[in-house]
């Protein structure tokens, strides 16, 4: 099977590179090859190849700039989506793309259902969910995965940041209001290959959501981080509205991937075991 991915360098681009299975083959389009930022590019680059399915990897994650940059985010996040969903429709092949909990409006405590209303909180939320549209009125054979707070030992993540700034300080303030599923991208990438794989039946077409277990808070997850690197940081528990950014953040980002876990037979990964995996390649020392 030859997978065409968007995306080379980012966190889950990288990992599907080290997870792919005997098998697969994957053929990375990075910048040089298409600019999301111009849909016309991608068309160009889809048409100098033959896959059997599309996994896009390579999206617009600057919350807080999207806010002034609506059309970059929306030509990234929802136009050239489109393009790729398109083109995967009149191909006949799966398309894969990955989504995010920001399309929803963080309200309540419930975890979060792939058929909930959506109801984006600002322009990066807005501009997901326009490639989630066009992917759906596109009409091929698709999974929209959405997922939430991806780390991995690539790129700039929460993790790296706090490893960073917990050797620096003595104590850190850290949202509590706000709480989620930490996902190791080496686990969403599994994921993505096992959509790519599972939708040789048609049947699977859907929107799904995947993301790490336990539910944890930011404050809670920094805690972990230093416990299990064995950094000596007190966590300061703060209030969303203590830390104002641009872009407001959903304080629910809980996900029920109880359709992801029965369709294609892979349950929620333990993120603490996918930080030990990630801590253990920085070089992170444990220590007591």
């Amino acid at each position: 099977m030859r997978i065409a991915v968007f995306g080379r360098t980012g966190q889950v681009a990288t990992e599907l590179q080290r997870q792919a299975p005997g098998g697969v083959t994957l053929d990375m389009i990075g910048r040089d090859a298409a600019d999301l930022a111009r849909p016309t590019t991608v068309l160009e680059a889809l048409r100098a190849r033959d896959v059997d399915a599309i996994i896009n990897a390579a999206a617009y994650t600057a919350v807080d700039r999207a806010e002034t940059e609506p059309g970059l985010a929306s030509a990234i996040n929802g136009a050239s989506v489109g393009t790729m969903a398109e083109h995967a429709a009149a191909r006949g092949i799966p398309f894969v793309h990955i989504s995010t909990d920001y399309v929803f409006d963080g309200t309540g405590e419930a975890p979060w259902r792939p058929g909930d209303p959506t109801e984006p909180l600002g322009v990066y939320g807005q501009s997901k969910l326009a490639g989630e549209a066009l992917t759906l009125n596109a009409g091929g054979i698709h999974a929209i995965i959405r997922t939430s707070w991806v780390v991995s030992a690539h790129g700039s993540n929460f993790v790296k940041t706090m490893l960073r700034l917990g050797a620096e300080r003595d104590a850190l303030r850290v949202v509590t209001d706000q709480v989620g599923g930490p996902t190791p991208a080496a686990d969403l990438a599994r994921a993505c290959l096992a959509a790519a794989q599972g939708l040789a039946d048609p049947g699977k077409s859907g929107t799904y959501h995947f993301a790490g277990a336990p539910d944890v808070s930011w404050a809670g997850f920094a805690r972990e981080i230093f416990a299990q690197a064995g950094i000596a940081c007190a966590v300061e528990e703060i209030t969303s509205s203590d830390y104002p950014t641009p872009a407001a953040r959903p304080k629910n980002s809980r996900l029920d991937c109880t359709l992801f876990e029965t369709v294609f037979d892979m349950p929620r990964p333990d993120w603490r075991a996918g930080l030990d995996d990630i801590l253990k390649e920085l070089g992170a020392v444990r220590h007591g």
